[in-house]
């Protein structure tokens, strides 16, 4: 008989959803073929807890949601956009899927008539890659970006008729990634360039979400000016954050575009993607403590932060890919069945 079995039925495609599960299934035979090894050596070993205690090694989330917000209105902030269609582009390329992705876009800057390459955004003066391709689903864009849509996207207080696609249907088995870009001061983050949100803002909505079961462990990013400071307040569970700069720092632009005639890309989410692409895969280790590690103060001309509210596991467990790849929906269990029965 077979414990820890896997029940399927992920949002990820079919083919990728069989590939997880197969390599959880072989981890857990891995675990049992061990611990009844230790039996036979005269050690005591459970086959059940062994299977489990290699399940709890990793993540305890069944999903991943990812909410990711550009704040900034107008032409000269281009870069803000960049940032945000960047972070975007990662998460799909790790699998996390449409349906489980909220992309917030205060402005439509590949439509700008002052676009010189209209229907495109770029993140480096070389061109190589265009953010804004054929697969690209915004759910909120232009004035539907603001401070009251942001915080009902977290806490999931929607009207009937908001649709599914602008919905985030997480649990307490989602890992949820949130980054926030835009222009900021100490506690503050501007939208549109009309109203703020607070850290208050956020740790309260953070608070609903605990209350309300919607999230296993958030991961909090911020790319802005004295961008430490927004998670300052945060006071709920299971809370990693991770911003740009401390309390009177400026956050840094990181190149100039001489054809768009602005800066592309902020240094903090340049590094940040930089890692990324160069060492983090779906099927990879790294973790989040590498990942800060890598964003020292040279590169990013301020000093990178980093905070946890009650994180219940060690940080250097924490792997990159708990939040920004895709995950089979798996529920561990102590049933049994057994796998010699006839069809």
């Amino acid at each position: 008989a077979l414990s820890g079995c896997i029940e399927g039925g992920g949002k990820s495609d079919g083919g990728m959803a069989r590939a997880a599960q197969i390599v959880l299934l072989l981890g857990c035979l891995c675990s049992l073929a061990c611990a009844l090894r230790h039996q036979q050596s005269g050690r005591v070993a459970d086959p059940q807890k062994a299977a489990l205690d290699w399940l709890s090694s990793h993540s305890n989330h069944t999903n991943n949601w990812v909410v990711l917000v550009d704040t900034s209105r107008f032409w000269f902030n281009y870069r803000h956009a960049s940032n945000t269609l960047s972070l975007y582009r990662t998460v799909k390329r790790l699998g996390v899927p449409d349906s489980n992705i909220i992309l917030m876009l205060a402005d439509d800057m590949a439509c700008n008539a002052r676009n010189p390459f209209p229907a495109q955004v770029f993140n480096n003066r070389n061109k190589k890659l265009n953010l804004y391709g054929e697969h690209i689903e915004v759910d909120y864009r232009g004035y539907e970006v603001t401070v009251e849509s942001f915080l009902r996207v977290l806490t999931g207080r929607h009207g009937a008729s908001v649709p599914r696609s602008k919905r985030m249907l997480s649990d307490d088995s989602s890992n949820v990634l949130v980054y926030m870009t835009g222009h900021g001061g100490d506690e503050f983050l501007k939208f549109q360039d009309y109203e703020e949100v607070t850290s208050a803002d956020i740790a309260d909505a953070f608070e609903q979400m605990h209350e309300q079961k919607r999230y296993n462990e958030i991961l909090y990013l911020i790319d802005t000016c004295q961008a430490n400071t927004l998670f300052l307040r945060f006071y709920s569970p299971n809370i990693v954050s991770m911003g740009s700069s401390r309390i009177g720092e400026n956050s840094y632009a990181h190149h100039h575009d001489e054809e768009i005639g602005l800066s592309v890309i902020d240094r903090f989410t340049f590094y940040l993607l930089e890692y990324m692409e160069t060492y983090v895969s779906s099927s990879g280790t790294n973790s989040l403590l590498e990942l800060f590690n890598s964003l020292d103060e040279k590169k990013l001309r301020s000093n990178a932060g980093l905070g946890l509210t009650s994180l219940q596991r060690p940080l250097e467990d924490v792997q990159l890919t708990d939040f920004f790849a895709s995950v089979t929906k798996t529920t561990p269990t102590l049933e049994s069945y057994d796998i010699e029965g006839g069809a």
